[in-house]
């Protein structure tokens, strides 16, 4: 069974803590979808915000900057982001535990009901136009897949984020503006999150679940990695 949990406008850092509580403290299988956050500013754990953000514009324009608990790139997101999280036991798929299999399964998942949507060099884009970004934590009995979908985006907010020194190759030097796209244009938010939902029911039966019910199942007592690193000055 997955347990499927719907937000709308649930703050970044709050599905993160809950995320990794349900990582570590619970032992069903999840899938959550958030439809946007308040603006944020989300690195991976070993992430250095001088080489990633612009100083300059977050001492100006001031958001929140959240270190979460995995690794991987550095977003901005708001409340034109998407965002899809699956956890799940290990021995609930028949691939083995690892980054690429992981990310080959979520790959067609997605592309079974969206087939415009692909994997390429660990992201998802839509020709050779970047919509969603990914990041992923694995532990002994357990895996953790999180996406940031564009939905649609600021072009503003992309000021915030530096070119980072590693880049997929397809980028070929692009700045943000060029590189990215948003699924706005080629999905309705209805059909992709219906469309993601019935492709899970084809693996396994779903249930529907409350916040508070997840909460209630995301441990309190559980070590915890996700932090603000810094907040805006007031």
């Amino acid at each position: 069974m997955i347990h499927c949990l719907r937000l709308s406008n649930y703050p970044i850092l709050k599905q993160l803590e809950l995320e990794e509580g349900l990582l570590r403290g619970d032992t069903r299988n999840w899938c959550l979808i958030n439809e946007g956050s308040t603006p944020s500013i989300v690195m991976g754990i070993s992430g250095r915000p001088e080489e990633l953000i612009n100083q300059e514009k977050i001492a100006e324009h001031p958001l929140p900057v959240i270190k979460r608990f995995s690794g991987g790139g550095t977003v901005i997101v708001d409340e034109n982001t998407l965002f899809v999280t699956f956890i799940f036991q290990k021995d609930f798929h028949p691939f083995p535990a690892f980054p690429e299999p992981i990310m080959k399964w979520s790959g067609a998942l997605y592309n079974s009901f969206f087939p415009a949507l692909t994997l390429r060099e660990n992201d998802y884009v839509i020709g050779n136009k970047k919509c969603g970004g990914n990041a992923q934590y694995i532990k002994k009995d357990r895996w953790l897949h999180h996406t940031s979908f564009l939905w649609n985006f600021k072009a503003e907010h992309m000021d915030y984020l530096l070119h980072p020194k590693k880049t997929p190759s397809y980028r070929s030097g692009r700045s943000h503006l060029d590189f990215l796209c948003g699924l706005e244009e080629h999905i309705s938010k209805e059909a992709f999150i219906a469309g993601l939902q019935g492709a899970l029911s084809g693996i396994s039966s779903l249930k529907e679940v409350s916040l508070e019910e997840a909460l209630a199942s995301s441990s309190n007592e559980m070590r915890r990695s996700t932090q603000i690193y810094s907040l805006p000055t007031l």
